[in-house]
C-alpha cells in the first residue's frame, strides 16, 4: 500500500493537480532509469502499457528509448516486467490504419538498435510461457513491418537458429502454434535463413509436428507447418537437395496413405484410394502434393523418387474419391517431359453408388491408365455421372487431362501406335470394336441439344487435334480410318471398362449395318457433321441464346480440328474439299453477324488453308477457289481473322488454363450469387490451338492474295516432297529440342558444381583463416606463459639468495638459527648448484 500511494503521489505531483497525459507519460519515463529500483521500473512499465492504447504517439515518443533500455537489463532477470515491456513495445509497433505511418516509425526506432533486437532472440531461448509468447508476437509485428531488417539482425545473431529450433519443440500448442507463423514471416524471400533453418533441423521438427497432429487430419496445426515447409523449400535448390537426403520424401507419400514402396504392377490399398474428405483435409494435403510436384519438377531428383510421385498423382488423379481441385493439381504437377508409362499401368476407377452421399463406392473394372486419361478428358468424372452440369472445376481436371495426353504424346512412335489402334480390322469380325475417342468423335448432331454429347465431342476433337499436329505420318494414316457406319449412332457413349468389377458389361444392341451403307473416312465425317451443325444452329430461336451458343462450340471444334488437320496436308484438303466442305466454309462467312467472331473467322482461315494447300489434282482446283475468295473480299476475309483474334474467348488462354467462366445473358462473367466452388465453367479452345493460329495466320492472310497458279513461297512446289520435307523438319526439331534440353540440364549441373564448389572453397578458407587465428593466439598464449615462468624463476632465486644473506647475518649476529632452516640452506644451495651446473 505505501508503494502505490507513493507512486500515486509522484504521478499526482506536489499540488494535488491532475496532470496531462503527457506529464504521466514523462514522468512514468523518468522511473525507467536503470538507477531507480526494480519495482519501480515494473510498475512504469506496467503503466505505460495502459497508456500505450489510448497515447500510442506520447508514449513512443518519451518513453520508446527507456522501454528499449529495459528490454535489453530487465526482461531476461525478471518476467513479469519482461512481460509487460513486450507487450508494450509490441502496441507501439503494431499497424493500424489510423496509425500506420507511427507504427512504422515505431518500428524503425526499434530496429535502429541491433542489441534490442538480438535480445528478442535471446529471450526465445527463457522457458517462460508469457515471455517466450510475447516475444514470438513483438517479432512477428516486427517482421510484418520490416521484414528484411529483421531477417539482416537474425542472420548476425548469435543464437538466433538455436532459439527458433528449440520453440519448435515447445510442447504448448500456443507457443509452437505462435512459433509456425513467425517462421513463415521470418523465411519469407530469404534464401540464406532458409538454408541456416533447414541445417539446424527445421524440416524434421515441423514434420514431427505434422504427425503428432495426425498427418493430414490435422487441422490448422498440421497446415501452418506444411505451409513453412513449403516455405523453406520453394525456390531453394539448397533446400531441395538436403530435403531429399532425409527421410522425409517417403514420409509425404505415407502421410497419403500410398505405401512408399509400391511395386509398378502392384495396386495401391483402397484405404488411399477411398478417403473422406473435408475442405481442412483437402488444403492440407494440396500442400504435400504441391511440395512433392516441387520435388519432382526441380533437378537432382532421383528417378525412384521421381517415379514413385508420379505413380502416387496418376493414382490421385485418376482412381481415386478425392476432390476434384486435388486432382486437377495432381495432373498439372506431373513433368512436362512425362516418361511414365500410361499404357502400361494398370488402375483400378471407382464409382460412386448413387443416392449414398459418397458413402459407397463400386469398384471397376482394371483399365490401363492411359484408357483411363481419355475417358476422364471425355466424359469426365465417373464416366460423366455429373456431367448434366458444366462446372468450371470439373472442365479444369479436363483441361488437365487434355495437357498430359498432349504431353504424353509428344513422341512420333506414340501418336502413331494410338491411331493403329482405329485402323479397321483387316479382317471383319461379328462384334467390332471402336475406341471411346474415335467413338465421341463420330458422334453425329441430332437436332435435340445434347450438351453432354456437345462437350464430349468437342474435347475428343482437341485430343485428335493433338495426335495429328506437326506428323505427315500420322495424317495419313488418320485418313485410313473408316469407322463402321452402325457405331456411330447407336454404340453406348460408355468407355469399355466402366462397369462394375463384379458384374458383367451390359448386353450391347447393334443393329446389323445396311449394305447399301459403306464405311465413311473421317473428313468427309467431319464435314457432314459441320454441315449439320450449321443447319441445326440456324434453326434454334435466336432469343434462346444458350442453345445458340453450344452449337456454335460444337462448330468450333470441328472448324479447329480441320484447320489443323489441312495445314500442309494436300491429300487431306483433297478429300474436305470433295465431301462439300467448300460450300460449308463460304455460307457462313456470306451470313456473318456484327454479334459473331468466332466462326466466321475460322471459317475465313479455313479457307485460307484450303486455298494455301490446294494442290492435289482434283475438280475444285485452287483457280476453282479464287474467284470465290475475290467475290468475298480479301480485306472481308482478313477482317473476319482480325476480329477472332480480339474475341475474349480466344485472346483469354494461357498454358496456365483453357476454362473460362460461364457466359450469362449479359455477358462474359462470374455469376454474383454464385458458390465458387460450384462454379459454371466453358471452353472454346486449347493452348495449342492458340499457338498453332498465332503461328500460322499471317501466311494464311497473305497466301489469300496469292495468284492462284504460282504456290506460295513458303510452301514447296508438290506435295510429296512437302510431306517429306515436313516429316525431316518434324524430326529435327525433336532433335533440336532434345539436344536444348540437354544442355539445359548440363549448364544447369555445371552451375550447380560451379556453385557447391565456389561454396566450399569459401567455406575452406574462412576455415584456414579461423585456424591461422586460433594458431597465432595460442602461440601468442604460450609465449604469455613462458614469459610468466621466467619472471617467477627470476623471483624464487632473488628470494632464496636474500635469504641465505639474512641467515649469514643471523649468525654472524649471534643469532640462534633452526637446523631447520639450515638444512633448508643447504637444499637451497644444492638448488642453486643444479640450476647453476
Amino acid at each position: 500500500m505505501d508503494f502505490l500511494s507513493q507512486t500515486y503521489i509522484a504521478l499526482r505531483g506536489p499540488t494535488g493537480a491532475p496532470q496531462s497525459p503527457t506529464d504521466t507519460i514523462a514522468k512514468l519515463s523518468d522511473r525507467l532509469s536503470p538507477s531507480t529500483l526494480l519495482a519501480d521500473r515494473r510498475a512504469a512499465v506496467l503503466s505505460l502499457k495502459g497508456l500505450a492504447r489510448d497515447c500510442k504517439a506520447e508514449v513512443g515518443e518519451t518513453a520508446l528509448p527507456g522501454l528499449l533500455q529495459v528490454l535489453q537489463n530487465d526482461a531476461e532477470i525478471d518476467a513479469d516486467i519482461g512481460k509487460a515491456v513486450l507487450e508494450t513495445l509490441t502496441h507501439l509497433c503494431e499497424v493500424d490504419e489510423p496509425s500506420k505511418e507511427l507504427a512504422l516509425r515505431h518500428t524503425d526506432y526499434f530496429l535502429a538498435n541491433e542489441q534490442a533486437t538480438h535480445t528478442l532472440f535471446t529471450l526465445l531461448a527463457d522457458s517462460h510461457f508469457y515471455i517466450r509468447y510475447a516475444t514470438l508476437q513483438i517479432l512477428a509485428t516486427l517482421l510484418q513491418n520490416r521484414r528484411s531488417a529483421v531477417q539482416g539482425y537474425f542472420l548476425k545473431a548469435p543464437n538466433g537458429a538455436s532459439s527458433i529450433i528449440l520453440v519448435l519443440e515447445d510442447k504448448r500448442e500456443i507457443i509452437r502454434n505462435e512459433s509456425i507463423t513467425m517462421i513463415q514471416l521470418l523465411v519469407s524471400q530469404s534464401p540464406d535463413i532458409q538454408k541456416v533453418l533447414a541445417f539446424e533441423g527445421a524440416f524434421e521438427k515441423l514434420f514431427n509436428i505434422v504427425t503428432q497432429e495426425g498427418g493430414v487430419e490435422g487441422g490448422v496445426i498440421s497446415h501452418d507447418a506444411l505451409r513453412c515447409a513449403d516455405g523453406l523449400l520453394r525456390f531453394n535448390a539448397s533446400n531441395q537437395s538436403y530435403f531429399r537426403e532425409t527421410s522425409l520424401p517417403a514420409l509425404l507419400c505415407s502421410l497419403l496413405l500410398f505405401p512408399p514402396n509400391l511395386q509398378l504392377q502392384d495396386v495401391p490399398p483402397q484405404e488411399f484410394a477411398l478417403q473422406f474428405w473435408d475442405q481442412q483435409k483437402t488444403t492440407n494435403v494440396s500442400l504435400i502434393i504441391g511440395i512433392m510436384g516441387m520435388l519432382v519438377g526441380s533437378k537432382g531428383s532421383s528417378n525412384q523418387e521421381t517415379m514413385l510421385y508420379v505413380r502416387c498423382f496418376v493414382e490421385l488423379a485418376l482412381a481415386s474419391n478425392a476432390p476434384t481441385p486435388l486432382k486437377t493439381q495432381a495432373l498439372r504437377l506431373l513433368p512436362s517431359n512425362l516418361a511414365f508409362p500410361l499404357s502400361e499401368v494398370i488402375l483400378t476407377p471407382y464409382m460412386p453408388v448413387p443416392e449414398t452421399n459418397g458413402e459407397e463406392w463400386d469398384r471397376l473394372e482394371p483399365a490401363s491408365a492411359l484408357d483411363v486419361l481419355v475417358e476422364l478428358a471425355l466424359h469426365g468424372e465417373y464416366n460423366g455421372l455429373y456431367g448434366d452440369r458444366r462446372l468450371k472445376d470439373a472442365l479444369e481436371l479436363r483441361g488437365a487431362a487434355l495437357n498430359l495426353f498432349d504431353n504424353f504424346v509428344r513422341k512420333e512412335e506414340v501418336k502413331q501406335a494410338i491411331i493403329q489402334g482405329m485402323l479397321p480390322p483387316q479382317a471383319p469380325t461379328p462384334t467390332p470394336m471402336i475406341s471411346p475417342l474415335l467413338h465421341a468423335l463420330c458422334i453425329p448432331p441430332t437436332s435435340s441439344l445434347d450438351v453432354m454429347n456437345v462437350t464430349t465431342t468437342h474435347f475428343a476433337t482437341l485430343l485428335f487435334a493433338h495426335l495429328l499436329a506437326s506428323s505427315p505420318r500420322c495424317k495419313a494414316l488418320a485418313r485410313s480410318i473408316k469407322p463402321s457406319p452402325a457405331l456411330s449412332p447407336s454404340t453406348p457413349n460408355q468407355g469399355q471398362f466402366f462397369i462394375p468389377a463384379d458384374g458383367t458389361p451390359p448386353p450391347s444392341n447393334i443393329p446389323e449395318p445396311d449394305d447399301d451403307d459403306t464405311p465413311q473416312s473421317l473428313i468427309p465425317l467431319f464435314t457432314e457433321n459441320l454441315s449439320l451443325s450449321f443447319l441445326s444452329k440456324s434453326r434454334v430461336d435466336d432469343a434462346n441464346e444458350k442453345e445458340v451458343r453450344e452449337w456454335e462450340r460444337l462448330i468450333v471444334g470441328y472448324l479447329c480440328l480441320l484447320s489443323q488437320w489441312l495445314w500442309e496436308d494436300p491429300k487431306a484438303v483433297r478429300e474436305f474439299l470433295e465431301a462439300g466442305g467448300l460450300g460449308v466454309l463460304v455460307e457462313p462467312i456470306n451470313q456473318t453477324t456484327e454479334t459473331e467472331s468466332l466462326v466466321p473467322g475460322l471459317c475465313a482461315f479455313l479457307l485460307g488453308v484450303c486455298y494455301e494447300f490446294n494442290r492435289e489434282p482434283g475438280e475444285i482446283t485452287r483457280s476453282t477457289i479464287h474467284p470465290i475468295i475475290s467475290r468475298l473480299g480479301v480485306d472481308a476475309l482478313i477482317g473476319q481473322m482480325t476480329r477472332f483474334r480480339e474475341d475474349d474467348r480466344f485472346k483469354s488462354i494461357t498454358p496456365e488454363s483453357m476454362v473460362m467462366p460461364s457466359w450469362t445473358s449479359t455477358g462474359i462473367g462470374v455469376v454474383t450469387n454464385q458458390n465458387p466452388v460450384e462454379q459454371d465453367g466453358e471452353i472454346w479452345f486449347d493452348w495449342a490451338f492458340v499457338d498453332f493460329w498465332k503461328s500460322n495466320h499471317y501466311t494464311v492472310q497473305r497466301g489469300l492474295s496469292a495468284d492462284p497458279n504460282v504456290l506460295s513461297s513458303s510452301t514447296s512446289s508438290s506435295s510429296g516432297p512437302s510431306a517429306e520435307s515436313a516429316m525431316v523438319i518434324s524430326s529435327l526439331r525433336d532433335v533440336i529440342r532434345t539436344q536444348a534440353t540437354e544442355m539445359d540440364t548440363l549448364q544447369a549441373q555445371l552451375k550447380d558444381l560451379t556453385a557447391s564448389s565456389s561454396s566450399q572453397l569459401k567455406d575452406l578458407h574462412a576455415r584456414i583463416a579461423d585456424l591461422e587465428a586460433a594458431l597465432e593466439e595460442a602461440q601468442g598464449k604460450k609465449r604469455d606463459v613462458e614469459k610468466e615462468q621466467e619472471d617467477l624463476l627470476v623471483l624464487l632465486d632473488e628470494m632464496s639468495t636474500k635469504r641465505r644473506r639474512d641467515k649469514v647475518r643471523m649468525r654472524e649476529a649471534g643469532l640462534e638459527v633452526s637446523e631447520d632452516e639450515g638444512e633448508d640452506d643447504d637444499d637451497d644451495d644444492d638448488e642453486g648448484e643444479g640450476e647453476e651446473e
